[in-house]
């Protein structure tokens, strides 16, 4: 055990001496505000099992802009449209990349979501928008989505899987269970993006990585070894596929790229395995859990409930069922909608940025490296711009011009600027089917005699913010038909 020993000392004393290196470079240039830390570790300990909540009370001392180091890493914490818009509009150039993620370079090594900005992830991004999400792509799913919701109605405790289902008919052309990838495909993705986002020591501190402390690395290549396994299947299956008169689903546009000289790089089957990756984790659980929390609100407060399905009922009659052609002008709708992102952002710390250069912003030093958190939950939450902003109120949305699509900063559900979800109009269509169709085919109300006033709404934190505790409803279907 003693070369254990030897090995971190000597980890230790470089770690010092970094440290010591690092402020001197910074000395005689102003950081903005916030907290200072301890050696090595730096703030790690301040940010608990909920880092959204914890930056959001340190951004009430420090303010909407500021600096704290997690393990030898500089990070920038913005917590104000004002702030947003300066990083991902003023200068998204500047912060337009991502900060290394170990476990991603094991689990999606050549993907779209977390590649640094450079001709590798414009291709990649110009590739998924030109034949991935364009609106002809997005209609030719619109039979599968209405097949997948007709499942949701009729077998209504399958509303934890109905994304899952409609992600992998549009990446896959099939559920995960026709085949045969059985119920551990969806088990192992969860665990997956879970270890994504869980904290890493090594993210932080990034020279005792070899020494795997947490277990992670071991635990990430072994999924990524069940995944890949998945994903060749897959690959294979449409390969040999002999239908041509199917739908063309995602792996069918990426393999029509496969070797192609069409591309500045070349698409391999590494290359398409990690999008299929980043597709699924960006959609599976995503369009769920908004609606999931849209519900949720909907149960705490009736008179809300009673809004929406009105404007429905207006609309729809109960003789059938709320269809995509249904969806527009349904006004009220989108308001619960946006107050549902507002007060509880999927991605409540949106996916990190990092600083491709030293800037100075608002007066203060921002280095290059910095890894760049826009805390979209803490600025739902800034009371400059949302009044009373624990309440869900919708009507606050009433003549109001903000939007969800990243032209303002007040409300950033889908991100901004060159990294935004490049997938908002599918997720936004799936969302608002799913919710119309539960309010107007169902009555709502909460197990065990339970009162609204009474259903608690306290989350997890992860990259994907869950309810702590599942929903409990009974529906009762009131169409006739």
């Amino acid at each position: 055990m003693a070369w254990v020993v030897i090995a971190v000392s000597l980890i230790a004393l470089a770690l010092i001496f970094q440290a010591c290196l690092g402020n001197r470079n910074s000395k005689g240039k102003k950081l903005p505000p916030g907290p200072k830390g301890f050696p090595i570790i730096g703030c790690l300990h301040l940010l608990g099992k909920n880092p959204h909540r914890a930056l959001h009370d340190l951004a009430k001392r420090y303010g909407p802009l500021m600096h704290m180091r997690v393990g030898f890493v500089p990070t920038i914490v913005v917590s104000s449209p004002k702030m947003a818009e300066l990083f991902l509009k003023t200068h998204d150039l500047v912060f337009a990349s991502r900060p290394p993620v170990e476990s991603v370079k094991y689990m999606s090594p050549k993907g779209l979501a977390f590649a640094p900005y450079g001709p590798y992830w414009r291709n990649m991004r110009k590739l998924c928008t030109l034949e991935l999400f364009t609106n002809l792509k997005t209609n030719s799913f619109k039979y599968l989505r209405k097949e997948e919701v007709d499942l949701l109605t009729e077998f209504i405790k399958q509303v934890s899987s109905v994304g899952t289902y409609i992600s992998c008919r549009m990446i896959f052309g099939k559920k995960h269970t026709d085949m045969r990838l059985g119920e551990g495909f969806t088990s192992v993705m969860h665990e997956g993006l879970h270890l994504v986002t869980a904290p890493n020591l090594a993210d932080c501190i990034p020279q005792i990585g070899p020494l795997d402390l947490q277990g992670l690395r071991k635990r990430v290549k072994g999924i990524s070894k069940v995944l890949d396994g998945f994903f060749e299947k897959i690959i294979d299956d449409h390969i040999q596929s002999k239908d041509e008169n199917r739908t063309k689903d995602f792996v069918d546009i990426l393999l029509s790229f496969f070797e192609s000289q069409e591309t500045e790089y070349r698409i391999g089957r590494d290359n398409i395995k990690s999008l299929m990756l980043d597709m699924l984790s960006a959609s599976m659980d995503t369009s769920t859990t908004v609606v999931q929390w849209a519900l949720s609100e909907l149960m705490k407060n009736p008179q809300i409930l009673k809004k929406v399905r009105k404007e429905l009922d207006e609309k729809v009659p109960l003789n059938r069922m709320v269809e995509e052609s249904d969806l527009e002008g349904l006004d009220y709708l989108d308001m619960v909608i946006k107050e549902t992102f507002r007060l509880h952002p999927v991605t409540p710390l949106l996916l990190p940025h990092m600083s491709t250069e030293d800037i100075t912003i608002e007066g203060f030093h921002i280095p290059k490296n910095s890894r760049v958190l826009i805390n979209t939950w803490a600025i739902g939450r800034d009371p400059t711009v949302w009044s009373d902003a624990e309440t869900f109120i919708p009507e606050r949305f009433v003549g109001s011009d903000i939007d969800f699509r990243g032209r303002d900063f007040e409300l950033l559900p889908f991100g901004s600027g060159r990294r935004s979800c490049p997938g908002m109009q599918m997720g936004m269509i799936t969302v608002r089917l799913i919710l119309a169709r539960l309010v107007h085919s169902f009555d709502w109300e909460l197990s065990d005699g339970m009162l609204p006033s009474e259903l608690g709404m306290t989350e997890v934190f992860s990259l994907v913010i869950r309810r702590a505790t599942p929903l409990l409803a009974i529906p009762t279907y009131r169409l006739s038909v």
